[in-house]
C-alpha cells in the first residue's frame, strides 16, 4: 500500500510529461485533418458523369448509322444532322427560327406564368378567393390543351395569337398549383412568430408567407417551362410560317430526317437552357435554405 501510494505521484508526472508529446503527435486526434464524406468520395467530376450518358447515347447512334442498322432514310447519321445544322446555321435559317421559337414561348410564359401566380395567391391567402377560384382552375386543369386547339384557332385566327395562347394555358396551371400548395404548406409556428412579434398583415404576406413559398414557386416554374416548350411544338404546327416548327413541318414534307433532328435537338438545347436558369435562380434565392443534395 505504501508503494503504491508513494508510486501514484510518479505515475501522475510522467504522464503530465508526456502529454505535450502526444498533443504534437502525428498520431494524435487534433492533428488529423477531418474531411466530409461527401469529399472523400469525389471519383470523377460531376460534369464528366453526367455528360457521359447522352455522349454513350450520340456514340451508339453513331455506330448503329455507319454499320447500316439504322437506315438514314428512318434516322440520319449524327455526322449528317452536324452538316445540316451548319448549313442551317450559316444561312441564317436557324437562328431566326430559334429566336421565333423563344419569343413565343417565352411571351405565353409570362401570360399564363402571370395568371396563375396571382389566381394561386388570391386562392392562398384568402379562403373566400380559394372558394371562387379553386374549384375553378381544378376543373379547367383537366381539359387537354391540344383539344383546345381547334376553339383557339376560331377565336383568335391563324395567326400569333392562338400559339401563344396555347403556351399561356399550358403554363399557368402548373404554377397555379405549386404556388397555392406552397402558400398553404406554409409552417404554422412561423406564422405564429410573426404574430408574436405584431407584424401587420402585409409584412406577414411579404416576410412570411411568400419567401416560405418560393421553393414550390420554383419548382412550378420549371414544370411550367417544360411543358411551355410542348405547347411550342403544338403551337407551330398551327399554320406556322417561322420558328423551328416551320422548319420541322418543311422537313416533314421533303423526308429530311437530319432537319427534323436538327430542330429536336434545338428544342432540347433551349430548354435545358432556361432549365439551368431556373437552377440558377433557385441557388440564388434559396441560399438560406439547407438542403440535401446527394450521397
Amino acid at each position: 500500500m505504501a508503494f503504491a501510494t508513494i508510486g501514484l505521484p510518479l505515475i501522475e508526472d510522467a504522464a503530465q510529461r508526456q502529454e505535450p508529446e502526444a498533443a504534437h503527435s502525428p498520431e494524435g486526434l487534433s492533428l488529423q485533418k477531418i474531411e466530409p464524406v461527401s469529399e472523400a468520395r469525389r471519383g470523377l467530376p460531376r460534369w464528366l458523369r453526367r455528360t457521359s450518358g447522352p455522349v454513350a447515347l450520340v456514340a451508339l447512334w453513331h455506330v448503329l448509322s455507319v454499320t447500316g442498322v439504322l437506315p438514314g432514310e428512318v434516322l440520319a447519321g449524327p455526322s449528317t444532322v452536324l452538316s445540316s445544322a451548319a448549313k442551317l446555321i450559316e444561312t441564317g435559317e436557324l437562328p431566326q427560327a430559334m429566336g421565333v421559337s423563344l419569343g413565343r414561348a417565352l411571351t405565353g410564359l409570362a401570360i399564363g406564368g402571370s395568371i396563375g401566380v396571382t389566381l394561386a395567391v388570391l386562392s392562398g391567402l384568402f379562403r373566400l378567393g380559394e372558394d371562387l377560384i379553386d374549384a375553378t382552375m381544378q376543373m379547367l386543369r383537366t381539359v387537354p390543351n391540344v383539344a383546345l386547339i381547334p376553339l383557339l384557332i376560331i377565336w383568335f385566327g391563324i395567326g400569333e395569337a392562338p400559339k401563344i395562347a396555347l403556351i399561356a394555358l399550358g403554363t399557368a396551371f402548373p404554377l397555379y398549383l405549386n404556388v397555392y400548395a406552397g402558400i398553404r404548406n406554409v409552417d404554422q409556428s412561423l406564422i405564429e412568430v410573426g404574430r408574436t412579434l405584431g407584424l401587420s398583415r402585409a409584412r406577414m404576406i411579404f416576410n412570411v408567407v411568400l419567401p416560405g413559398a418560393l421553393p414550390s414557386a420554383l419548382v412550378g416554374l420549371r414544370y411550367s417551362l417544360g411543358i411551355a416548350w410542348l405547347a411550342l411544338v403544338f403551337g407551330e404546327q398551327i399554320n406556322a410560317t417561322a420558328g423551328i416548327g416551320y422548319l420541322m413541318a418543311n422537313a416533314r414534307e421533303f423526308f429530311q430526317t437530319d432537319v427534323i433532328v436538327v430542330c429536336l435537338v434545338v428544342y432540347a438545347l433551349l430548354g435545358l437552357a432556361v432549365d439551368f436558369i431556373v437552377r440558377t435562380l433557385e441557388k440564388v434565392f434559396l441560399s438560406w435554405r439547407p438542403a440535401f443534395n446527394g450521397t
